[in-house]
């Protein structure tokens, strides 16, 4: 071979993707993910963040590692069906969002490392004995803090100063979610406002309840993270706009679909950092070795539109502390 050939056949070489170079004598790796409701739903883009970290961290969907997407309901028999579906490929881990997934994720391997993003309260609900040195086979990135209630009180109030009754639609057999309501009530009377419970299960109960409350004016919504509320996102925005509802939510893509005002964490910040610890696992850490993590980043986001609708002028003070303002 000559020394030119050998040369540029050397620089192809070092040139090769360190992923196509890793694949070459090592096993494929998999893992299971249960985020979401659907590809192309209200966690798409986060997802989407996901998957570039993991490219950008060397591992290619169908070349050194399989990633197997499920997509969770609100029904715990689907779930529960979904699990054990996903245990039965033996991954070398799975990712779950919504505490009620993860739950029962957990209940049925204690084995297979879980780690959960967007939970609340990880001690409180059974996940973890310790954020900075969770025991046992799972650990991730938490949500909110229960003072969050309060925070979500506050911000509707702002944006809709003449509402006088909060319906705080929750998950209430949730314990996180009861957290956030107690966070509200506390709140409440500071800001004169009366605090009003709306359980729900399903689309019925949130259809019956919004009717229910809708029939009193001067009526406000609090939208609890949740399965529930995740699944039946469009009904609670269709129908919060039907009643003349000023709404707030907790993540980003309710005000995108149509909701009032978001609050909350950035979702797809946190799958990137979920990302970086499948990353981890992968290359041998263990759940116990990752402390739970809390976000760092909180956005608001107003839809101007859905504003106008309700009549509501937004403040120039909360319009210029916006993260995003979709017109």
């Amino acid at each position: 071979m000559r020394r030119r050939e050998f040369i540029t056949l050397l620089g192809g070489a070092a040139a090769w993707p360190l992923a196509a170079r890793a694949q070459q004598g090592e096993r494929m790796r998999r893992i299971g993910v249960m985020i979401g409701d659907s590809e192309t739903g209200l966690f798409g883009s986060a997802i989407t963040a996901f998957q570039r970290e993991m490219h950008t961290l060397g591992w290619n969907d169908g070349s050194n590692i399989r990633i197997h997407y499920r997509y969770p309901t609100a029904d715990p028999k689907v779930v529960q069906a979904i699990a054990a579906e996903l245990i039965a490929l033996a991954p070398d881990l799975i990712v779950s969002n919504y505490n009620s997934v993860t739950a029962i994720l957990q209940s049925e391997t204690r084995t297979i490392p879980i780690l959960f993003v967007g939970v609340s309260d990880p001690i409180g609900s059974g996940f973890v004995t310790s954020l900075t040195r969770p025991t046992g086979n799972l650990t991730g990135f938490a949500n909110f803090e229960p003072s969050m209630g309060g925070k979500w009180l506050e911000k509707l109030r702002e944006i809709a100063p003449h509402v006088e009754r909060i319906g705080f639609m929750l998950h209430p057999e949730t314990p996180p979610n009861v957290g956030f309501l107690k966070s509200a009530e506390a709140a409440a009377p500071l800001l004169k406002l009366k605090m009003v419970s709306i359980g729900v299960h399903g689309s019925t109960e949130i259809e019956h309840g919004l009717a229910a409350f809708a029939a009193e004016p001067y009526g406000g919504l609090i939208i609890a993270p949740h399965a529930v509320t995740f699944t039946n996102g469009d009904l609670i925005i269709a129908s919060a706009a039907r009643y003349g509802l000023p709404a707030i939510y907790p993540f980003t893509f309710f005000a995108k679909a149509g909701g009032l005002i978001s609050y909350g964490n950035d979702v797809s910040d946190q799958l990137r950092q979920t990302a970086g610890y499948v990353d981890k696992i992968l290359r041998g850490a263990k759940p116990t070795d990752l402390p739970v993590q809390h976000p760092t980043k909180f956005e608001t986001i107003i839809n101007l539109k859905t504003a106008k609708a309700l009549g509501l002028t937004v403040p120039p003070t909360l319009l210029a502390l916006a993260d995003e303002v979709i017109e």
